[in-house]
């Protein structure tokens, strides 16, 4: 079984690169001026982020490989897995990384709201593509953090660099929403297949048998991670994914009710729903009216 090495602490990244760490719980690379990562599987205790300007090796995250391209960001939670394959050819590693502990976020305003970061969960081909002006604000932000590790620690530190950090994960949002909208080629079509399966989905006796149509289902189906097919979705329709999935779910149930061979609960199973009660609760919420009544006023 091959060996998972555990990156827990911003001094073991630091020996592995050869550089000197400057702060306990942050550090800022330059890759040019770093060994390269050796070829094994990593399991990331930090936060990591990957600003690749050059293609040095191929990177395997989870089951699948990560197609960067240069002047790509990838992104890595604690708890991940990253594996780095043996190249044939030689590079010299060419780009920054930036690498943070949770404890350094503690207390700040970015320790409360980093997962709403939800790329550093995206999945495979889902990397952010940055162009010449967004890879030098991208810069910008990691000269800012590399300039507050160059001075003595005091107790400013923390803030500002957790606030440059925020700042450069507010970039990359930014950055996202713009890809959500310019790469056409990986995004199209991806809501109208959405609908495409959720109705085949409901025509099936998959409800029945396997229950409602989940987020993760959906995503999975399309080939993408549940974050990115949900943030996809939600700038496509301003809905999020389940309440995209609740509201075809109610559109259909809308149409079923008018069977009047069918009670109310055979409705909800036919849906997926493990107990009716839950079908009324939803339809009432989102209706207005319960199941029962929307029939009888109709």
């Amino acid at each position: 079984m091959e060996e998972i090495v555990k990156l827990d602490s911003v001094a073991a990244y630091n020996n592995m690169r050869g550089v000197s760490t400057l702060h306990p719980l942050v550090t800022v690379l330059d890759l040019s001026k770093a060994n390269p990562m050796p070829a094994k599987t990593f399991n990331f205790g930090l936060y990591a982020v990957y600003l690749k300007e050059l293609n040095c090796g191929e990177l395997k995250y989870g089951r699948g490989h990560y197609d960067y391209q240069e002047g790509t960001l990838v992104f890595i939670a604690p708890g991940q897995v990253m594996a780095v394959e043996k190249s044939v050819k030689t590079f010299a590693p060419k780009g920054w990384a930036l690498l943070f502990h949770a404890d350094l976020i503690k207390g700040t305003s970015l320790g409360k709201h980093i997962h709403d970061y939800s790329f550093f969960s995206y999945d495979v081909n889902e990397a952010l593509h940055l162009s010449d002006k967004e890879r030098q604000l991208v810069l910008d932000c990691f000269a800012k953090i590399e300039f507050e590790l160059q001075h003595a620690i005091d107790k400013h530190s923390k803030t500002l660099i957790a606030s440059n950090i925020e700042l450069f994960l507010n970039y990359c949002t930014r950055f996202y929403d713009r890809q959500f909208i310019t790469r056409d080629n990986a995004n199209k079509g991806i809501l109208e297949k959405f609908e495409d399966l959720l109705n085949g989905y409901f025509s099936s006796d998959k409800p029945s048998n396997t229950g409602l149509p989940s987020v993760a289902y959906s995503a999975e189906a399309l080939n993408l991670s549940p974050n990115y097919f949900g943030d996809l979705i939600k700038k496509e329709t301003g809905k999020s994914a389940q309440e995209y999935i609740q509201s075809k779910i109610i559109d259909i149930a809308k149409e079923r009710i008018f069977d009047i061979n069918k009670s109310v609960s055979q409705v909800a199973y036919e849906l997926g729903f493990k107990y009716p009660q839950h079908f009324t609760r939803l339809f009432k919420q989102k209706v207005g009216v319960s199941p029962s009544e929307y029939r009888m006023l109709n």
